[in-house]
């Protein structure tokens, strides 16, 4: 009962994230912005709704941490540069409390759950999960980040070193993602028992953001280095879990 329960809404959801994804390349300025946030809310709703529904309070524990742990290294990096390097924020993603838009912490729990069940997919051993958890998530943001940039969302004030072709984005802040995906990795694998409920939709999402951060970036937003290194870095979860 609770996968019938489940399944239908979820799907919803993920089929609006892949709904809002495509329209993403034919719209501009303000209402490209707009079509940003709306995309973070609807996935971010999907796997908390995925994670409630599979794994109860368990799963809805797991979200929040990555969210509250995700904002309060977005809080810390504006402030301090530690651990993403020297970066602010602009207002075109709404609110921003302590100059952090409210909607980064529902950009960290949008794909950290997919990103723990990919792991839990893929591995038995907690340790194991955390790590390939940590990497799932992480490596995602060398395609978030330049992409975001382009946008004029946030910019750092030395992205020197960078990756070849990346030139926006330092080397440190693909540390701090590194870092803080590590530690929610933990959190959830921690927080987390035995598996239940369907995975697939979420395994779908993943492979999804996967293949059309590659096709976005390359046909449509003319980032092409950024979406080599992220087919290759995101590759190396996406390619075992696919």
């Amino acid at each position: 009962m609770r996968r019938l329960a489940g399944d239908p809404p979820i799907a919803a959801l993920v089929l609006a994230a892949v709904g809002l994804q495509l329209a993403y390349p034919l719209t501009h300025g303000t209402a490209r912005d707009e079509l940003t946030v709306a995309t973070v809310i609807v996935v971010a709703t999907a796997s908390v709704g995925h994670a409630t529904w599979s794994h109860g309070r368990r799963g809805l524990a797991g979200c929040v941490v990555a969210a509250t742990v995700g904002f309060a290294a977005e809080l810390v990096g504006v402030h301090s540069g530690i651990p993403f390097g020297d970066y602010t924020y602009s207002a075109t993603l709404g609110v921003r409390p302590g100059g952090v838009p409210i909607i980064a912490g529902l950009a960290w729990t949008m794909l950290a759950w997919p990103a723990a069940l990919v792991a839990r997919r893929l591995a038995s051993s907690t340790a194991v999960r955390v790590v390939i958890g940590g990497w799932a998530l992480a490596s995602w943001d060398l395609f978030l980040d330049p992409q975001m940039v382009a946008a004029g969302h946030w910019r750092w004030a030395d992205p020197d070193p960078h990756l070849p072709g990346v030139p926006g984005v330092p080397l440190t802040n693909y540390a701090g993602w590194l870092l803080v995906s590590m530690v929610i990795s933990l959190a959830i694998q921690g927080i987390l028992n035995t598996s239940t409920g369907d995975d697939r939709w979420m395994m779908g999402l993943y492979l999804w953001t996967y293949v059309s951060s590659i096709v976005g970036l390359l046909a449509f937003l003319h980032l092409q280095a950024a979406a080599l290194w992220g087919a290759l870095a995101m590759g190396v979860v996406a390619g075992a879990a696919g």
